[in-house]
């Protein structure tokens, strides 16, 4: 099969010819009809967590080619989409940009008649991401609907959930809109506040996302506006950047007894380690409960992580999130670190400058998940 791999000793990727993965047991090989970019795909080619030569990429959709031995939930022929981490060295798996890829069974989800699988692919990360930071980290109540695994919240201190105030910084990213949508599912009763550019506003405001205000990113008073809007603090807050002055930004808006979820370590992320109240930080690639290189250590595997990670593929499959926007680039894995790298940009939402291919400049992602499709759907 072709598949987009990593060469360690020049940080570059090329499509080669690799073997066609097999499916151990529990676990299935979907053939990849389209993928969507993250900007940590860019990130583990820019600054490797792999020890090896690895195929690359994270969100996937396709059809099930093969199933293993003791599957019982899925057959030939099934519409499905789920992630992994590509060019990861600490466990076996392959990454996603490829023809086929391998999955444990149970880590996908079952794509409706009613959703194209281009729009499917940009489900998979960034909406457990969301579900993490929520329900998993933050301890919001999850939605009545969501199969309860056993949770346990990150901090002990309790949290009123009568009149909560939720702030989702950069609202119109692919994890801000999946958050917006889970806590509008989970807290029909919150004031919402996305931070995010004034152009999304209607979108943002709009169901199934349902923010009560859009506060202008743009506007460094930004942070006084939230408190405005929420002057005992902010209940729950998901900086969707983590990056400087964000965090700190978001930080100062949170009650006393609040709670905030981050997505990069202050080492990462550039912003001070001290911040009050203490930011809630993880990883989203504990939900694949296996052994997982990051930030140049080894996260072991996690059972809790794993059984919430399968909970809401479950709750995806019978309630499945709006896909958000997407953009579909022409061409197929030839074209990926070519357009879609460039689009992604490097290693710090704040280094980004404008993506110029063949001289040409592309319109900047906004609002919108950069997809390419492999296989076109009949």
């Amino acid at each position: 099969m072709n598949a987009l791999v990593l060469t360690l000793s020049t940080k570059s990727v090329s499509l080669k010819s690799v073997p066609t993965p097999n499916p151990g047991p529990g676990e299935v090989v979907v053939r990849v009809h389209a993928i969507a970019l993250n900007p940590i795909d860019n990130l583990y080619v820019l600054a490797p967590v792999a020890e090896t030569d690895r195929v690359i990429g994270t969100d996937f959709a396709g059809v099930v080619a093969a199933v293993g031995e003791g599957v019982r939930d899925r057959k030939v022929g099934d519409r499905v989409a789920g992630f992994q981490q590509g060019a990861c060295s600490t466990n076996e798996l392959p990454g996603a940009f490829a023809d086929y890829v391998v999955s444990d069974s149970d880590l996908l989800w079952s794509v409706p008649a009613t959703m194209n699988l281009r729009d499917a692919a940009a489900v998979s990360m960034c909406g457990l991401t969301a579900a993490q930071g929520l329900f998993y980290r933050m301890g919001i109540p999850l939605p009545s609907n969501f199969p309860t695994p056993s949770i346990k919240p990150a901090s002990p201190s309790p949290v009123s959930t009568e009149n909560p105030v939720v702030l989702v910084y950069a609202g119109s990213t692919s994890l801000g809109m999946y958050a917006l949508q889970l806590t509008r599912r989970a807290l029909p009763q919150a004031k919402i506040i996305a931070v995010a550019s004034p152009k999304h506003a209607n979108f943002l405001t709009a169901a199934p996302y349902g923010a009560n205000h859009v506060v202008d990113y743009r506007d460094a008073a930004w942070p006084e506006a939230v408190r405005a809007l929420a002057p005992e603090g902010v209940t729950y807050a998901m900086d969707c950047i983590s990056e400087g002055e964000t965090a700190e930004g978001v930080s100062s808006t949170v009650a006393k007894n609040g709670r905030m979820a981050i997505f990069r370590s202050p080492q990462g992320g550039g912003f001070p380690a001290d911040l009050s109240p203490a930011p809630i930080y993880g990883a989203v690639w504990e939900g694949l409960g296996r052994g997982i290189g990051y930030n140049g250590g080894v996260i072991p595997a996690d059972p809790t992580a794993r059984a919430f990670a399968v909970a809401f593929d479950e709750y995806l499959s019978k309630y499945p999130l709006a896909p958000n926007p997407i953009r579909l680039l022409s061409g197929g894995l030839e074209r990926v670190t070519a357009e879609g790298f460039a689009l992604l940009g490097g290693i710090l939402v704040a280094q980004r400058g404008d993506a110029v291919i063949d001289g040409v400049k592309l319109k900047p992602l906004s609002g919108e998940k950069a997809v390419f499709e492999l296989v076109a759907e009949k």
